[in-house]
């Protein structure tokens, strides 16, 4: 295992010698391997925003931020060793940008008093803080996106999709498998038809899935991809005529790299998102005064504004205030993981604050508690507009079924607490 170690300090300290900075945030990236176009974005977002802090804001609280970045190539097992090799660092929160790896670290991580962030994806029973005390998958998880979903397909349909055909084509994985469940409970509520389309890692090979696609000719496909899956479904389906507007992703298959290579052909495509898009946002000109002129950008700097960009610095703005939360209630700077556990579980996300962020509307307003680890679980939508090659959202961050999901997640999480004997602690 290789693992590379970014010390984001600010230049004074680094010039006065070796600097073991107090708030140590690890990022589990994947820069190499068959997922690293997503993987490369979203690192370099999380390890910008850091910087950013260190070099405009001295750190957090006064105090300076280390970035330990260990490789994982989207491998469970790597990212368990990773796992197991940064958390003596002082490691304050975990982000795994795998479920994978977060199903494995989730039991490690507990018993290590650590907290796990998994935003958009991980277990999404985890949203029960009754249950898991260390793992936190605010502002929305899968079974939201599945929601989502099917909350836009109704909003299009003047509210009634009985009788409509929905292809659900779906990573073949723990991922992938996420939103059936919730999917299913919902085509029983609304009485649509849903086909479940498994595809192997990597992906590359779906001609059956759509040659299947075009026998059913369905009136939806949703994918749950992830790499290289999102795209070739995407150019699949414009080799079968699938009407574009028809087609959704998760937000895991809204990204540039997923419709770029269709051309025109993905105009019209659309993903769910629980954040925004684009680089018109102040903090962006603070990146490009304080990270990017400065020459110590994580990457070539040319992510920037992306949508897996945005969604990495969206994760450590989250981090970031959650630290600062911590810091309040604890009255000390210099922050252990149990006092950022603390801060997660009291964490309060308010227009007002993103505004002063610099990012304004970048999310939505949310509030974490004892017992929910999830936050409202607020959905937008995004659409692909191949001529300016761009994503804009189209729809509100609006609520999903927390009826449905709710119920499946009091199940899910009650049969996790009986097989591991954890009592409520709520």
């Amino acid at each position: 295992m290789k693992m590379k170690l970014t010390t984001l300090a600010l230049g004074a300290l680094m010039a006065a010698g070796p600097v073991m900075a107090d708030l140590v945030f690890p990022s589990l990236s994947y820069r190499t391997g068959p997922y690293a176009a997503g993987g490369i974005p979203f690192a370099d977002g999380y390890a910008d925003y850091f910087t950013l802090l260190n070099e405009r804001d001295g750190g957090i609280g006064g105090e300076p931020i280390r970035l330990v970045e260990c490789e994982t190539g989207y491998n469970t097992e790597k990212g368990v060793e990773c796992y197991e090799s940064t958390k003596g660092e002082g490691a304050l929160v975990y982000q795994p940008l795998s479920t994978g790896i977060t199903y494995q670290l989730i039991p490690k991580a507990t018993a290590d008093g650590i907290p796990i962030h998994t935003m958009g994806y991980g277990r999404t029973s985890a949203a029960n803080g009754d249950v898991f005390s260390n793992v936190f998958n605010y502002p929305a998880n899968y079974w939201n996106g599945a929601s989502g979903v099917v909350n836009y397909l109704l909003e299009v349909n003047g509210g009634n999709i009985e009788g409509k055909k929905v292809s659900l084509v779906y990573h073949n994985s723990a991922y992938g498998k996420e939103p059936i469940r919730t999917l299913e409970e919902l085509s029983k509520k609304y009485g649509f038809d849903l086909k479940a389309l498994p595809v192997d890692h990597p992906g590359q090979e779906q001609k059956s899935q759509w040659l299947q696609i075009r026998r059913d000719r369905p009136d939806y496909v949703v994918i749950w991809g992830w790499g290289v899956m999102n795209q070739v479904a995407v150019q699949e389906a414009a080799n079968i005529r699938f009407p574009m507007e028809n087609f959704i992703g998760v937000w895991w298959s809204g990204a540039e790299h997923d419709v770029l290579s269709a051309g025109d052909a993905a105009n019209g495509y659309k993903a769910i998102t629980f954040h925004n898009v684009g680089s018109d946002f102040p903090v962006f000109d603070d990146i490009k005064k304080h990270v990017i002129d400065a020459g110590k950008a994580a990457g070539a700097g040319d992510q920037v504004g992306t949508v897996l960009y945005n969604r990495g610095l969206y994760a450590a703005m989250l981090a970031a205030e959650a630290v600062k939360t911590a810091q309040e209630m604890h009255g000390v700077t210099d922050i252990t993981p149990q006092q950022m556990r603390d801060g997660m579980e009291a964490l309060e996300i308010t227009e007002d604050k993103m505004a002063a962020l610099g990012m304004p509307n970048f999310g939505p307003s949310f509030k974490v508690s004892c017992e929910n680890h999830g936050g409202p679980g607020l959905v937008g939508v995004n659409q692909w507009d191949a001529a300016s090659k761009t994503w804009s959202l189209i729809s509100d961050f609006k609520p999903t079924d927390a009826e449905v999901i709710g119920a499946l997640v009091k199940e899910d999480s009650g049969a996790y607490a009986a097989e591991n004997n954890i009592e409520p602690r709520c």
